[in-house]
């Protein structure tokens, strides 16, 4: 297969990490980096060797340019995404799929009208760990899955909201720690679920009343078709990034993740199942390591022509959830 171009939007703090990991990838050649700051644009274009632009739309009729990696903030996922269908292009887009499940819907229809493919990045699903939950719940090795919890207690500041004025926006970000911070452990909650039946939850803004128009703490009960119940907590007031923390309990055992490690309780004795991959080039601790993996296993269902698997009919499942959690709130119900 001839080398695929690629194009990068968006410049923020999660660029580098796509940007390394195409950089790795044999037979993939980045071409273009978008920045809305023509400055930066042309900072991280001299950086990997590529052309700089502040137009998106410039790389719509390129053919050079084979796979697109939307790291915007989250409005603009929807409106890029279904231009860069259109036109036949690859699109790996970041955490939620849209700020709105009618955007969403666009993008899934984007997609499938296209000759190219819609992924989601919900990294966290490659984490070992997350793996080896995953493989426990599909092979019934410690018997039926019986409840979840899942607790994410993060720090963002006044000061992380000023720097960003899209985030803190319902119209922008799409609302607060739900829909940004936790979507992650919500996406493993369903993930390892399957099917919700019910949602109560509730939202807060415990600490950033008036510096934030949305949620900076909620939680949430999630029953499942199978008689499942996960519990969800998440906050940005705790004044640390603790790792996230997650039990999933079956018949015959325990697993319990903490500090990224997962340990197996059962008869009495614990044992540790799972380390984490810790590297220093994939971003913040408690992101999680999968971002790399996730990126060449793309490119890898690009490659053999085969349908990436985390497209976008499953990245829409946790922002569904995210809305039922908001809906739930709004309505006391």
């Amino acid at each position: 297969m001839n080398e695929l171009g690629v194009a990068i939007i968006g410049c923020g703090a999660i660029f580098p990490l796509h940007a390394k990991a195409i950089s790795a990838i044999e037979g993939v050649n980045p071409i273009t980096i978008v920045d809305i700051d023509a400055d930066k644009a042309t900072r991280a274009g001299i950086e990997y060797a590529c052309h700089a632009t502040d137009d998106y739309r410039e790389i719509l009729n390129d053919d050079r340019i084979d796979v697109v990696h939307l790291c915007t903030p989250h409005y603009l996922h929807a409106e890029m995404a279904v231009d860069l269908l259109r036109a036949g292009k690859h699109v790996l887009t970041e955490k939620p799929i849209a700020v709105d499940l009618p955007s969403a819907m666009r993008m899934l229809e984007a997609a499938e009208q296209s000759t190219g493919q819609l992924g989601v990045a919900f990294q966290n699903r490659y984490n070992d760990a997350s793996i080896y939950i995953k493989k426990t719940i599909d092979s019934g090795a410690l018997g039926k899955l019986l409840c979840m919890k899942g607790v994410v207690t993060w720090h963002r500041n006044e000061s992380y909201y000023k720097d960003s004025n899209w985030r803190g926006r319902w119209s922008t970000e799409g609302g607060g720690v739900l829909i940004n911070q936790t979507i992650h452990t919500l996406d493993l909650l369903q993930w390892y679920g399957g099917e919700i039946t019910s949602v109560k939850g509730s939202i807060t803004t415990d600490v950033l009343d008036g510096v934030i128009e949305v949620e900076d703490t909620a939680h949430a009960c999630i029953d499942f078709t199978n008689n499942v119940r996960g519990l969800f907590y998440g906050t940005n007031t705790y004044l640390e990034n603790s790792p996230v923390e997650l039990e999933i309990v079956f018949e015959e055992g325990t697993l319990n993740l903490r500090r990224d490690y997962l340990y197996l309780w059962k008869d009495g004795k614990e044992s540790l199942v799972c380390e984490p991959i810790f590297s220093p080039t994939e971003g913040k601790s408690y992101w999680g390591t999968g971002h790399k993996r996730l990126i060449e296993d793309f490119y890898d269902h690009i490659i053999s022509g085969r349908k990436f698997w985390l497209g976008g009919t499953e990245g829409i499942k946790a922002l569904e959830l995210v809305k039922r959690i908001y809906s739930s709130s709004q309505r006391n119900k």
